[in-house]
């Protein structure tokens, strides 16, 4: 242990991994540890053991449930958007080759009451429920705008510089009503608040576009993949991508404690002891909880079924938006279910999730609207975690931390927050032009 390493990564989580595999690939030499003898820390996946151990503090599951080895629940669990920032990511750094993926069959929205099949072309939006035939024909002139709209190419613009143009002036130029633009802001272009519409439209746009787009990648009933045996998956990837890259991963490493020379800046790790040197640290807020601020808590139901959501087609993977205005909160609430069919449960059974952003304390009420979709459940577990974010100033004590994973079902603010720290730790922004199709693996 007592080495040189450029970087120290603290911590297996999917933030922390996806940075050690981007470093690796760009030849540092990377230690990564973690104080858990498992991989993953808070986006670990448990087994039906595991999973009664940490909420019910016994370890024996009911027998109806079928065997605790068939079971990978993720504790933070998200799509990923097919031709996504992650996907790409992924791609860069070349771990595709170790995960398989498979498509998911569904992209749903609540609104007045009812789940609907968010709309995501022009003509699914003729088709939807969701509008009346005029504001159908309405929102069918918006989505074409969109669906040409080309950055380069201003005739496409329609004399729109959508750097000045706010979305809710871009809206209000087709007319569109609040329930429509509740629905594209939230569920297509995937906001999570409605600050966005008083921001410039290019991102509102862009987020439109590469929704459309990926849907379109696979043809099926959604914009989103998931790895088969879900996202514990991806650490484990990681840890084979950094080996092949002279990495070194160490599990069961107790207190790994941060050394700092005489400018506060840190210089190692220590461990049972031992101290190996580093010019930067890489980690999660739990391992340097002196540096980060409490900024809000996520509240979370994980449920076990023997069916698909109600509703959503029989889809056996899905996820659903509750848009905030829908619920009269100050965030989205969101659904997330998986089953046998991504291999994270046994034959027949789902697992289902609702999560968001908490502002009481207490879940079961809170959850209520998200967890009244589900239909008939068999057990269910409730759960509060806090979300911390760094206020340490990385330049002067070469600590590089990660904020806490938030409640959305899907991937665009975690991997924003990876590439921003990739950015700090380097100075380079990563290339994500890559091949998309080389995550298509697992099609079927």
């Amino acid at each position: 242990m007592d080495e040189e390493y450029n970087v120290i990564v603290l911590g297996t989580g999917l933030k922390e991994c996806i940075l050690s595999g981007l470093l690796s690939v760009d030849g540092l030499k990377v230690l990564h540890m973690d104080r858990n003898d498992y991989y993953g820390g808070e986006s670990t996946s448990l087994n039906l053991i595991q999973l009664w151990k940490k909420f019910r503090g016994s370890d024996k599951p009911p027998a109806h449930l079928g065997s605790s080895r068939d079971y990978n629940v993720d504790m933070i669990p998200k799509f990923m958007m097919a031709n996504g920032t992650l996907v790409r990511v992924l791609i860069h750094t070349d771990v595709t080759k170790y995960l398989y993926f498979k498509a998911v069959d569904g992209s749903y929205v609540f609104n007045k009451g009812k789940v609907h099949k968010v709309p995501a072309t022009d003509m699914e939006a003729l088709k939807s429920p969701l509008m009346g035939i005029f504001e159908k024909r309405r929102a069918r002139k918006f989505f074409l705008y969109v669906q040409a709209y080309d950055e380069k190419d201003p005739k496409t613009h329609e004399g729109m510089d959508l750097m000045r143009v706010t979305t809710r002036d871009l809206i209000a130029k087709y007319g569109l009503d609040d329930n429509t633009v509740d629905f594209i802001g939230h569920a297509l272009a995937l906001h999570r608040d409605d600050r966005y519409l008083d921001e410039p439209a290019l991102d509102t746009v862009k987020r439109m576009k590469l929704y459309a787009e990926s849907l379109a990648r696979f043809q099926g009933g959604s914009p989103y993949i998931y790895p088969l045996y879900g996202l514990g998956e991806l650490p484990q990837a990681f840890a084979r991508l950094s080996a092949v890259y002279g990495g070194t991963y160490m599990l069961n490493k107790p207190e790994c404690k941060v050394e700092y020379d005489d400018e506060g800046k840190a210089c190692g790790v220590t461990s049972e002891g031992e101290t190996a040197r580093c010019k930067k640290v890489v980690c999660d807020p739990s391992y340097l909880p002196n540096k980060v601020r409490k900024i809000g808590k996520v509240a979370r139901a994980i449920a076990i079924m023997s069916h698909p959501i109600p509703n959503t087609n029989d889809s056996h993977s899905v996820q659903i938006i509750l848009p905030q205005k829908q619920l009269g909160r100050r965030s989205d609430m969101y659904v997330f279910c998986c089953s046998y069919s991504h291999n994270v449960a046994p034959k027949g059974k789902f697992i289902a999730f609702v999560s968001t952003e908490a502002e009481t304390d207490n879940p079961e009420t809170e959850l209520k609207p998200g967890i009244d979709l589900l239909g008939p459940v068999e057990d269910i577990f409730f759960d509060i975690y806090d979300r911390y974010e760094p206020v340490n100033e990385p330049s002067l004590d070469n600590c590089f931390i990660s904020t806490s994973y938030d409640a959305t079902t899907h991937f665009e603010s975690t991997v924003t927050d990876v590439l921003n720290m990739y950015t700090m730790i380097t100075g380079k922004v990563v290339d994500l032009s890559v091949d998309l199709s080389a995550a298509s693996a697992a099609e079927e």
